[in-house]
C-alpha cells in the first residue's frame, strides 16, 4: 500500500511539471553590431501555456552590463507577457550574454540569450568653411 501512495505522489508531481509554463517567441536575440555606449533593448515575448496565472519568480542577467525587466504582476493563463532585456553596451567587441528567468513552480529556468558587436560609433564629418 505504501508503494502505490508513493507511486501516486510521483505520478502527480509529474503531471504539475507537465502541464507547460511560458511558450517564448524566441530565446536568443542577435543585435548585430551596436554604437559604442549606446544602449540596445530587446523585447522576449512570451505566451502562459499553464492552467493557471504564471509568474515570474527572477529574471538574473550574468553581467552588470545587462539589465532585464520583468512583469511583478501575474500572467493569465493563455495570455502574453514580456521580458525586456537592456545592453549598455559599454565594452567594444563581440558579446553574449545570458539572462537566467525563474517561473514559480517550474523546475527548470529559461535562458535568454543576446549577442552582437560593439563598435565605435563614427566621427561626424566635418563641416566645411
Amino acid at each position: 500500500m505504501k508503494k502505490l501512495l508513493v507511486f501516486a505522489f510521483l505520478l502527480g508531481t509529474l503531471n504539475v511539471f507537465a502541464q507547460g509554463s511560458a511558450k517564448f517567441s524566441e530565446t536568443k536575440f542577435n543585435f548585430g553590431k551596436l554604437k559604442h555606449n549606446v544602449p540596445a533593448t530587446h523585447i522576449f515575448k512570451f505566451v502562459n501555456t499553464t492552467n493557471k496565472p504564471l509568474v515570474i519568480e527572477s529574471a538574473v542577467a550574468g553581467c552588470g552590463c545587462t539589465t532585464p525587466e520583468y512583469p511583478k504582476q501575474p500572467v493569465a493563463k493563455g495570455k502574453e507577457g514580456t521580458i525586456k532585456v537592456t545592453y549598455n553596451s559599454a565594452t567594444l567587441g563581440a558579446f553574449t550574454k545570458d539572462v537566467t528567468v525563474k517561473f514559480v513552480g517550474q523546475a527548470e529556468p529559461t535562458v535568454l540569450n543576446i549577442l552582437g558587436e560593439v563598435v565605435e560609433a563614427k566621427a561626424a564629418p566635418k563641416k566645411k568653411q
